[in-house]
């Protein structure tokens, strides 16, 4: 069993996709810090706040004595929005990555036609024929 698990693990194709996990999860942190640190900040320059801070308060909270509000209930569509824009960003270069990649590879070769010759008809006849002559 363990010779079996070693030979599907070193398969190329696992190899491959474990490499691309390894990457795509390093690349999604760049992405992560240029939404957060670029993308954000800009759009937030619409709104007059920070972009990931937008919420829709449906509760208000009171604040105690630290100034920590407590018990507010508010949807945070900044920070759902944030997010979609990674994903949108993320996918739309892993699409140009396989894109990039798939015109790279080889066009495979149309395989070589037939030799035209006899057909297995003609060649049968023509054993028959040298069969009856001896």
């Amino acid at each position: 069993m363990l010779k079996e698990f070693k030979e599907f693990a070193m398969k190329g194709n696992l190899v491959d996709i474990a490499v691309g996990f390894v990457m795509g999860a390093a690349f999604k942190q760049v992405v992560t810090s240029f939404t957060g640190g670029i993308v954000s900040p800009l759009i937030g320059l619409i709104f007059n706040t920070d972009f990931k801070n937008l919420k829709y308060v449906i509760k208000e909270g009171v604040t105690d004595e630290a100034g920590k509000v407590i018990g507010e209930v508010a949807v945070l569509y900044g920070e759902f929005l944030t997010n979609v824009i990674d994903f949108i960003i993320v996918a739309f270069v892993m699409f140009m990555v396989v894109k990039a990649v798939n015109a790279m590879k080889k066009k495979e070769e149309p395989a070589p036609e037939a030799p035209t010759g006899p057909s297995q008809e003609e060649l049968l006849a023509e054993i028959r024929d040298l069969l009856k002559k001896q």
